[in-house]
């Protein structure tokens, strides 16, 4: 499951052996409105999931997304990669928006109308940024971007589910490693480390398959 506004492209530098694994990318779907439950919308969700008992992948949101779905049908093994696995884990600056509500007013449009404004990115730095975003960042629904700030700013879990395996990078600038316990942390690596870092990733991940 890839992250918030991300398609299953952010995977395409982890190369999980098609004759040993077989693979089933999980991919957005719209939320019913604004309003649907982080609960509901895992449930909708999970009626993709065709094999029986299988390991759920998810990155950032997308690795709250999974937790949730593993409370709803058995999963063999839950790996969350620059995700969190519980509110405390969250950031403070999280924390301040909920309370604040000041995330309703983030300009989705800016996401939603990306290509126009894209133009405005000067500098090769920025440019390679923009075509970065533009490649990685595909879901663009203007209702599934709030849905989805709605629920990543307001999840709640209390405990870690358990056996769960989290694979963090030390300079992730989303999710502070200082808030994160208990996970595999690649040095380095920022939140994006699914697209700079997915040999490392993927050795960890191989090591998982080859222990069950």
């Amino acid at each position: 499951m890839p992250g918030l506004a991300a398609g299953p492209e952010i995977f395409d530098n982890l190369y999980l052996n098609s004759n040993r694994f077989n693979c089933h990318y999980l991919t957005w779907i719209d939320p019913i409105d604004v309003e649907e439950s982080i609960q509901s919308y895992a449930l909708r969700l999970s009626k993709n999931i065709k094999h029986k008992n299988p390991v759920l992948i998810g990155v950032s949101f997308g690795g709250i997304i999974i937790q949730e779905i593993s409370k709803l049908i058995t999963t063999q093994k839950i790996i969350i990669i620059s995700s969190v696995k519980s509110t405390s884990e969250l950031p403070t600056s999280f924390t301040i928006a909920s309370k604040s509500r000041i995330y309703k007013l983030f300009p989705t449009k800016i996401i939603t109308n990306f290509d126009d404004y894209s133009k405005f990115f000067i500098g090769k730095t920025l440019e390679k940024k923009a075509k970065l975003y533009k490649k990685y960042l595909s879901v663009r629904n203007e209702t599934y971007l709030k849905w989805s700030l709605e629920n990543v700013i307001n999840w709640q879990q209390e405990n870690v589910i358990r056996d769960i395996l989290h694979i963090h990078g030390s300079k992730d600038e989303i999710f502070p490693i200082k808030n994160i316990k208990n996970c595999i942390i690649i040095e380095g690596a920022n939140h994006s480390m699914i697209i700079l870092k997915a040999k490392e990733i993927l050795k960890i991940i191989e090591g998982v398959f080859f222990s069950l």
